[in-house]
């Protein structure tokens, strides 16, 4: 039996058309999540495009990526408007809410998309968060997960020329936030532990022996909690602001620590005793191995995911 819109009615078809989403999921929630930096909104917005998909006409679904590339890069772009004018008016510097190893799934693909699509750290995705939403748009759709521009046109509501343009003023953009430097799971963890026994027993030169010169620190606290209100840049100054922060707003001695990969990058969680997330902090090394990047954040609202965990 079928429906005046063209879909066929029934269980079977119900299962199908879920088993159809699912193939995509794992690519609609890196889409939005570069989209928007919140893992959270990123689902949402998933769940927002998945009821689209299940009212949509099948028989004007050619192609099901691209039609749920669209639906996600629509709803995205519409949340965007709202969030750029809340950031302008943030508290502090900004930083999109940290994911764990996992949070974000694996995509297949050519090696050039897949390391582009595997780059979750900060540097990036604050480079991503300077373009414009389109332009943001255009080079996620074209660079990462590899839309034609014709797909690309359909979903901006542009011409593929401007799309193809688009990608091109954000790749330029893009080009001083690459490349990022890896690390081994092991040196990551022997360097966070290094920072970490450092700030908690005051060890200046241990930790101006870790930090690059040119290092930079930034702290989302979003006017909720005390932190660092503006991003603080060179080795010399960091460690006068950040020894400060420490004195007066330094984790109690029973807090809890949980060494992880926070956005790709070395990093720790600090809970309570009880559980309570107190803030991360993920590391950014240079080709060195000394911390180039410190990104810390502490806004309670990006990490209601660790409540549970």
């Amino acid at each position: 039996m079928h429906s005046i819109d063209g879909r066929r009615e029934g269980g079977a078809q119900d299962e199908a058309d879920s088993a159809a989403f699912e193939t995509h999921r794992a690519f609609l929630i890196g889409l939005a999540y570069r989209m928007l930096g919140s893992h959270a909104e990123a689902e949402d917005v998933v769940q927002d495009a998945w009821l689209r998909w299940q009212d949509a006409a099948r028989g004007a679904v050619r192609v099901p990526r691209a039609f749920l590339a669209k639906t996600v890069t629509r709803l995205c772009l519409d949340r965007m408007k709202s969030a750029r004018a809340q950031r302008e008016v943030y508290f502090g510097p900004w930083l999109p809410e940290p994911l764990l190893d996992g949070d974000v799934p694996s995509v297949d693909g050519p090696a050039p998309a897949v390391e582009l699509a595997s780059d979750l750290s900060y540097a990036f995705l604050l480079a991503l968060e300077r373009l414009s939403p389109l332009e943001r748009a255009a080079f996620l759709l074209h660079d990462v997960f590899e839309l034609d521009f014709a797909e690309i046109a359909a979903a901006l509501q542009r011409t593929p020329a401007s799309c193809r343009q688009l990608a091109a003023r954000a790749r330029e953009h893009l080009r001083e936030a690459r490349p990022r430097f890896a690390v081994t799971a092991d040196q990551g963890e022997r360097l966070v532990r290094a920072f970490v026994q450092a700030s908690h027993s005051g060890d200046v030169e241990t930790l101006k022996s870790l930090l690059a010169e040119d290092a930079q620190l930034l702290a989302d606290g979003g006017r909720r909690v005390a932190t660092i209100g503006v991003p603080i840049l060179g080795r010399a100054r960091l460690l006068k602001v950040y020894m400060g922060m420490l004195r007066k707003h330094g984790p109690a001695p029973d807090t809890r620590l949980e060494f992880m990969r926070i956005n790709g990058l070395p990093g720790v969680l600090l809970r309570t005793q009880g559980g309570v997330p107190i803030q991360t902090i993920a590391l950014e090394p240079d080709a060195g191995g000394r911390i180039c990047g410190i990104y810390i954040v502490r806004n309670p609202d990006k990490l209601r995911r660790f409540l549970n965990d």
